[in-house]
């Protein structure tokens, strides 16, 4: 189930989140069909991503669409800055350091709040301290105020002094080398597709829907990196880092795709009041998983 969610967030933040970030139910299972995923692994998925505060629901007749909360538009715009983005930015010199110490009785809070703090790239430094060169100070307090915990975290901009140099705090937080050789495998594996899928673009033998499965499945598996690498300044990264490779490869391979897998999207987002003709409405009395949904 998870898979389905994570590739729901992929169609969000690489389509959806560009018309309105809404779509109707139908046409999100429609577009999810093309990878394999069935109607009901949907159906839990959107409904699992409503109980972590991702999406909302609105009621137009007997149809329900689904819109990116707050939150959710929060997390799309934090992944698209950092998947999209093809050079290392520059550090100001300062560390972003949250430090909490929230009661036993809180654990299940404190565990996820790890696992959020891990995937906005922070780097856990000790017990109940982690730290980060990037400036993500909204997405923080969003958490923060979302698991009201603002009696138990502290928050500090600092620079580090010393006596060792910044690389050796990157050295403890972040395993540099395992992402690396994850990096090298990325670029093996998708240089060699975009050389074949550039020469069937070229003569015509991809369909449009094989453009966007193509794209959905590069923008997936890119976005992986969000959640093992941090993302660091330039400063802090090692020389010939090869994660700047593997982002001058997804944008070229993107490029190719980016143009006929729109075209497959925006004709099955477009056409749903076709599609609500064609296919039978979806309804709480005709599809019991609309409760769990909370339609």
């Amino acid at each position: 189930m998870s898979k389905t969610q994570s590739m729901i967030l992929t169609i969000y933040g690489d389509y959806i989140s560009h018309y309105g970030n809404k779509i109707w139910i139908g046409s999100l299972i429609q577009l999810m069909k093309v990878f394999g995923h069935n109607e009901q692994a949907v159906r839990v998925a959107v409904s699992r991503m409503m109980k972590q505060g991702l999406l909302q629901s609105e009621r137009r007749g007997n149809k329900s669409f689904y819109e990116l909360t707050e939150r959710g538009v929060s997390r799309i715009n934090e992944a698209a800055r950092r998947i999209y983005k093809l050079e290392p930015h520059e550090w100001d010199g300062k560390w972003r350091v949250i430090m909490y110490n929230i009661p036993e009785e809180k654990r299940q809070i404190r565990d996820e709040l790890r696992k959020e703090l891990q995937w906005s790239g922070f780097g856990n430094l000790s017990n109940g301290c982690w730290i980060s060169p990037n400036n993500f100070e909204k997405e923080i307090n969003l958490l923060i105020s979302k698991y009201q915990i603002e009696e138990y975290v502290q928050l500090f901009l600092s620079k580090h002094i010393g006596p060792q140099p910044d690389f050796t705090l990157v050295q403890k937080c972040w395993p540099l080398q395992e992402i690396e050789e994850k990096y090298d495998d990325f670029i093996d594996e998708y240089s060699k597709k975009y050389i074949i899928h550039q020469s069937l673009i070229g003569s015509g033998e991809m369909t449009d829907e094989d453009c966007f499965i193509a794209r959905a499945n590069l923008v997936h598996e890119y976005r992986k990196f969000l959640f093992i690498d941090p993302f660091l300044p330039k400063e802090l990264l090692p020389e010939g880092w090869s994660g700047n490779h593997a982002a001058l490869l997804f944008d070229q391979y993107y490029k190719i795709l980016a143009e006929p897998a729109s075209r497959f999207f925006e004709n099955v987002f477009q056409e749903e009041n076709d599609l609500g003709k064609k296919d039978k409405d979806y309804n709480a009395e005709e599809f019991p998983l609309m409760s769990e949904i909370g339609e």
